[in-house]
């Protein structure tokens, strides 16, 4: 009779165990897509135009690298997302597989992506990599920093 109690109380405790593992799966899981719904939402922000939902999902404190420089988000504002914006709707961009990483309340997302088209006068072939860094502030995520690099395709 006592090794059948034992033999119940293990069982229950496995299926506890199993359930707390799956249900933090899955809490990362979720936690996962909604990261990297906010970094294509940011880049659905560029392509249709809308600075103000992609300025919305910057963090204040947002740092942007690219070509070397670093921008603010004041400085971005005033600069290069009008260029972003113009590029993203020239030009056709097909991201590889978004991958996230998150701890506690920060998290990473890269790709890579292949954009082709035609800005200007200037044809655009390029392979490109991205990073972004996101924290959960308030109860959303914000993007923190974005690490973009490019270079002509081969």
């Amino acid at each position: 009779m006592i090794t059948l109690r034992c033999h119940r109380l293990l069982g229950i405790g496995v299926a506890l165990a199993v359930g707390v593992h799956v249900g933090a799966a899955d809490a990362r899981a979720q936690t996962e897509a909604e990261v990297a719904a906010v970094v294509d939402a940011y880049h659905s922000a560029l392509a249709a135009g809308d600075s103000a939902t992609a300025l919305s999902l910057l963090a204040d404190d947002v740092v942007i690298l690219e070509s070397g420089g670093i921008e603010t988000k004041a400085q971005y504002r005033s600069g290069h997302l009008a260029g972003d914006m113009r590029f993203a709707q020239a030009v056709s961009r097909e991201r590889g597989e978004i991958v996230v990483a998150v701890m506690d309340d920060v998290a990473w997302a890269w790709s890579t992506s292949v954009t082709e088209g035609r800005m200007g006068e200037r044809e655009i072939n390029s392979q490109g990599a991205e990073l972004m860094v996101l924290a959960h502030l308030g109860g959303d995520w914000r993007i923190k920093a974005i690490h973009w690099s490019s270079r002509p395709r081969r």
